[in-house]
């Protein structure tokens, strides 16, 4: 798994070795999550999903991972639906855990079912107010559906524990340029750069002070943490 991280193309030639050689499902488990690591999301989603429908006497905690990564790749290859039916599966095997609920309600929010993503963080937020990337990603959600006011609420409470949060500093200048402060949001995606330049972050940061530039009534570029 280490090297299925590091070098994905050597890990998914071991995996492929040791399944030979009778590795089971800790062998396919590898050469799967290989696949994630050389971006063939499809491939790799479905044969995490498969490995997971085999695993029959594995411990909930351990299927219900290998369904996670099946989601994560899902929504990485596109699939918003399977995503979300991935995710569904892995909290039907281990309810209540709050990355699990997370990954869902990012699953969720990418297929456009924005109260169901709500309702996973709400979840989440009632039995640890202070988690910061539940609170990151209720107010983008928030900011989705026009709630600007608990959008913001949200972020700066986010921002008070985590105040170098790249995400957070992102979104909360998405929302403030929606709510009117133009300098607010500017300081915030100049100070994303500052932290994290080169970044994916940085590109929606600098994408979005482009299009200040180039009007100053429209709103912000689309950017999720």
């Amino acid at each position: 798994m280490k090297l299925a991280k590091q070098d994905p193309a050597a890990a998914q030639k071991l995996a492929t070795a040791w399944h030979e050689r009778g590795g089971a499902h800790p062998a396919d488990h590898c050469a799967a999550v290989a696949l994630f690591g050389l971006k063939q999301y499809k491939e790799a989603a479905a044969r995490l999903e498969a490995i997971a429908q085999s695993m029959t006497t594995a411990p909930a905690g351990l299927r219900a991972e290998v369904l996670d990564q099946a989601g994560q790749a899902w929504g990485l290859a596109g699939d918003t639906a399977r995503a979300y039916a991935a995710a569904d599966a892995a909290l039907a095997l281990l309810p209540n855990d709050p990355d699990l609920l997370i990954d869902r309600a990012q699953a969720a929010a990418s297929a456009g079912y924005f109260y169901m993503a709500l309702d996973d963080l709400d979840h989440i937020l009632k039995g640890n107010p202070d988690s910061a990337d539940a609170l990151i990603y209720r107010a983008s959600v928030n900011r989705v559906l026009d709630r600007l006011d608990p959008a913001l609420g949200d972020i700066e409470e986010a921002l008070a524990q985590t105040p170098n949060s790249v995400p957070a500093l992102l979104e909360r200048g998405n929302i403030r340029r929606l709510k009117g402060d133009v300098v607010g949001a500017r300081e915030d995606w100049e100070h994303v750069g500052q932290l994290a330049p080169g970044s994916p972050a940085d590109m929606a940061a600098k994408a979005n002070i482009e299009h200040l530039e180039a009007s100053k009534n429209t709103g912000p570029a689309m950017s999720h943490p």
